[in-house]
């Protein structure tokens, strides 16, 4: 059984400018509150604090936590595309270094590269060449050298969540692929992925939006995250009952809970999957609380993981 937890390296994934209120460098973030919206804008420099990192590790491990999903983005100096990392970006062996440590501590590293539009903004300039053929070249480079750096991963997240206009009110400058150019793109990660023996991880929240097409399109090789932060379960609510509909269709999950908006939502995911998901299919939950490795950040995440390491005692009896 999977327990994963979602970290950020990079935390460019939100807006593509620095709002005005957060331009000062030298703000100073006293509450996680502040530490996550100052971290919000763009940075051209990594938001990441190491003891923080340290920290969390070495709390996960004792949780019983046996899978960090990394969220990478622009927090790596990559060799292909040097042009890409920020200011402080680790380097490819700081990377392999801190994956050989995760490993002896009994924590499977897993990498995540975004590539929906809306949480694209990692990618730089290419973020603004989506569908090109500059474009795929750099996510087929970007794809095949972090499988190396991890050294063939089991899964490889692609993110692809919140692709619409909506969400991107407070980017400069915004895109959204639709219909089968939308698809074309999701097959094309999936098979940089594929074709190195390792499987595919997505956000499934577009079966929200457009389930019919979701569930004739998605591939079941493809491993499922639906994604809900309330309190409130049952096959009739909307974002909830999706993951009774990929469990009749047959798909493996990972759910995924969070303690961003309230301490209750991530044992009553694993409480409420459990009863809907056959467990030949349930690979697991994850939790995602969504704010950056900084010292303010510290108690929400040990929260976070205190929620997990509940759940798993109770899943264990």
């Amino acid at each position: 059984m999977i327990w994963a937890y979602l970290m950020h390296l990079s935390y460019n994934m939100w807006e593509d400018h620095i709002p005005q209120e957060y331009k000062d460098e030298n703000f100073v973030c006293n509450t996680c509150q502040d530490a996550r919206m100052w971290a919000h804008g763009y940075r051209p420099y990594l938001t990441f604090d190491d003891s923080t990192w340290d920290y969390m590790l070495k709390e996960m491990s004792a949780a019983g936590i046996n899978m960090v999903v990394i969220d990478l983005g622009d927090g790596v100096q990559y060799e292909s595309h040097p042009e890409i990392s920020v200011k402080n970006a680790w380097t490819t062996a700081r990377l392999r270094n801190e994956i050989m440590k995760m490993r002896k501590m009994g924590l499977e590293p897993i990498p995540k590269l975004n590539f929906a539009t809306t949480h694209d903004i990692w990618l730089g300039e290419y973020s603004r060449m989506v569908s090109t053929k500059t474009y795929y070249t750099v996510c087929r480079d970007l794809i095949a050298e972090v499988i190396a750096l991890f050294d063939k991963p089991r899964y490889f997240h692609l993110g692809m969540d919140e692709e619409l206009a909506s969400y991107q009110t407070r980017q400069d400058y915004a895109v959204v692929r639709q219909n089968d150019l939308w698809w074309g793109d999701l097959y094309f990660y999936i098979g940089e992925v594929e074709k190195n023996g390792i499987r595919p991880w997505v956000w499934s929240d577009y079966a929200w939006h457009k389930p019919e097409v979701f569930f004739r399109k998605m591939p079941r090789s493809v491993l499922q995250s639906n994604w809900y932060y309330d309190t409130k379960f049952g096959p009739d609510v909307d974002m909830v009952k999706y993951y009774n509909e990929l469990e009749k269709r047959g798909y493996d999950q990972i759910p995924t809970g969070s303690n961003h908006s309230n301490p209750d939502n991530f044992g009553l995911t694993v409480d409420y999957c459990r009863k809907v998901i056959d467990p030949g299919r349930l690979s697991g939950f994850m939790t995602a609380p969504w704010r950056p490795t900084l010292a303010p950040c510290a108690d929400r995440h040990k929260e976070a993981i205190d929620q997990v390491a509940t759940a798993i005692k109770k899943f264990s009896r």
